[in-house]
């Protein structure tokens, strides 16, 4: 294992390579396959990599990784997203005459809170401090027509448990979202402030009552957004003359079936805060909003007889204040309560693997399951953002996986322009953990990542495009790329370069500047094993000051 982490034990010896390269270009200045670049060696090259390299990121630190199975869980999945059974046909026959009386109902309710409340926001600019008395009142009339909705839907009734703490007690409320019934609840309940997506605002009719609702907007995707929405949550909730704020730390809707993992904002301001969980029995439509469209959701719900809901509010949880309590730890104990009274397990997905699953559904996979992986431990364990998972997915749905969302080596190398080598193998043998032919998402997003935020890979990449580009232009030419990768994969033909040249080469001017070189390498972090030669007989953790390699 020494000689495989020490970077001064080169991988080959440089005596036994002799490079041959030749222009690769004719009279006329083209390309040509028959002047292709060539090495010759003393020993098989390939030989020599297989005895002394079989894990081919060892020289810039990497030990290997572990990768835990895909799990089944599902926490989005609607269970009921078609229309089955005699029953739930002669239902909808029978209720069809009362389901247009709900639409008509449901309509009304919809444009009387929405005249109210473009009446209660008219002239109304200073929207930083609390909303007047007088406007409050007026969006009383909106609050009634929410109660309104939720009859129309089928809530003809709502069960209550416990009751909501004094706001001066517990000036903040989080939940679980299995619905979008769920804010409809609390508005009439409690008219909370809420957090809400950037994305709600342009939504019509209900982009102007949570404006009204003094609600505080935050882009997930932004660190900027997701700080001030912190400051925000803090300074509403610490004055009793906002209203109390409502949170649903799980940050988008599950099946209620589990707990998600909590994003952080309402618990990093130190504020006692009241949980409320929210169930939906049922036995013939599941009313989460899971794999189904808002509109087949709206449908299914005017057509059944009653729908059921219940709501329990859960005794109000403070900090402590002993040890300064982290916002990690107290999310973690108010998800223990909520997900005890729920009586379902907290899992480590979050709102990043319901991106991933769009972006999976969107590309027409099948079956989902194994495009989530539980984004919460693969963040602590690498250090990856939501967008640096998704643009792997993308990499990852461009291989064309089966239906059991597997790739086979033929695939892998295709999108990573790579031809048959030992090399090549070595690379998916890496990412393979369980060594059964096949890579899985989650195999080939924590392999990427581990190469990714290994301590020396910003400083490795630097280094092979220095060693690249050998007129130092600092521009890599196809003939410097194609001598510098083939000692990896030796026997390259000229198309096969050009078309790994190309990779590289996002632009398309016909040279790889350092830019392009290093964000190609950050997309496709693997492919860093074709210049790990460069690396033979330097000590990148000398000069990037790092005491050991981990």
């Amino acid at each position: 294992m020494a000689a495989t982490t020490d970077l001064r034990t080169p991988l080959i010896r440089p005596s036994q390579i002799i490079l041959t390269v030749n222009d690769g270009y004719s009279q006329s200045g083209t390309p040509t396959n028959q002047d292709s670049i060539r090495m010759a060696t003393l020993d098989d090259i390939e030989d020599e990599l297989m005895r002394t390299q079989e894990n081919p990121y060892g020289a810039i630190g990497s030990g290997g990784f572990e990768a835990d199975g895909s799990t089944t869980v599902d926490p989005f999945r609607n269970q009921t997203p078609k229309i089955e059974g005699v029953y739930e046909w002669v239902k909808m026959l029978v209720i069809l005459p009362i389901a247009l009386v709900r639409l008509v109902l449901f309509g009304l309710c919809l444009l009387i809170g929405y005249v109210a409340t473009k009446f209660a926001l008219h002239g109304w600019k200073d929207k930083q401090n609390p909303m007047p008395k007088w406007r409050c009142r007026v969006m009383w009339i909106t609050r009634f027509t929410g109660r309104g909705i939720l009859f129309s839907f089928g809530y003809h009734w709502i069960n209550r448990k416990g009751k909501p703490a004094p706001r001066e007690v517990a000036p903040i409320l989080v939940s679980n979202h299995v619905s979008y019934i769920d804010p409809i609840f609390f508005f009439y309940e409690l008219s909370p402030t809420i957090v809400a997506s950037e994305s709600h605002d342009s939504m019509p009719f209900v982009g102007t009552i949570i404006r009204a609702m003094q609600v505080i907007y935050v882009n997930r995707f932004s660190y900027q957004s997701r700080k001030h929405a912190v400051n925000e949550i803090k300074r509403k909730a610490s004055s009793n003359k906002f209203p109390r704020v409502l949170l649903f730390p799980e940050g988008t809707t599950t099946n209620g079936r589990q707990l998600i993992s909590f994003q952080l904002g309402a618990f990093l301001p130190g504020y006692p805060i009241q949980p409320v969980v929210i169930r939906y029995p049922h036995v013939h439509f599941d009313q989460s909003w899971g794999h189904i469209t808002v509109p087949k959701l709206m449908f299914r719900m005017f057509m059944q007889f009653h729908n059921f809901m219940e709501v329990e509010y859960l005794p109000v949880m403070t900090p402590s204040q002993h040890h300064k309590e982290s916002a990690a730890r107290f999310a973690e104990r108010t998800g223990i309560a909520m997900a005890s009274a729920l009586n379902v397990v907290q899992t480590s997905h979050s709102f990043a693997d319901y991106a991933l699953l769009l972006r999976a559904a969107e590309a027409g996979q099948k079956s989902l399951s194994p495009f989530m992986v539980e984004m919460t431990k693969i963040q602590k364990l690498c250090h990856l953002t939501s967008a640096e998972a998704v643009d792997l997915l993308d990499r990852f749905l461009a291989m064309n996986p089966d239906i059991s969302g597997c790739v086979k080596m033929q695939d892998f190398m295709s999108i990573l322009r790579l031809k048959p080598s030992t090399l090549s193998e070595q690379i998916f043998g890496f990412i393979d953990a369980d060594k059964n032919g096949t890579i899985t998402f989650k195999e080939f997003l924590v392999a990427s990542a581990h190469i990714l935020k290994l301590p020396v890979f910003q400083r490795a990449c630097e280094v092979a495009f220095s060693e690249s580009d050998e007129n130092k232009d600092h521009y890599i030419s196809i003939q410097e790329f194609g001598g510098s990768a083939s000692p990896a994969i030796p026997n390259l033909s000229m198309s096969e370069i050009q078309t790994l040249f190309n990779l590289f080469d996002a632009d398309g001017d016909g040279k790889i500047s350092k830019d392009d070189f290093m964000t190609c390498l950050r997309r496709n972090p693997l492919l860093i094993a074709l210049f790990l030669h460069h690396f033979m007989d330097k000590d990148l953790t000398a000069e990037t000051g790092l005491d050991e390699m981990v």
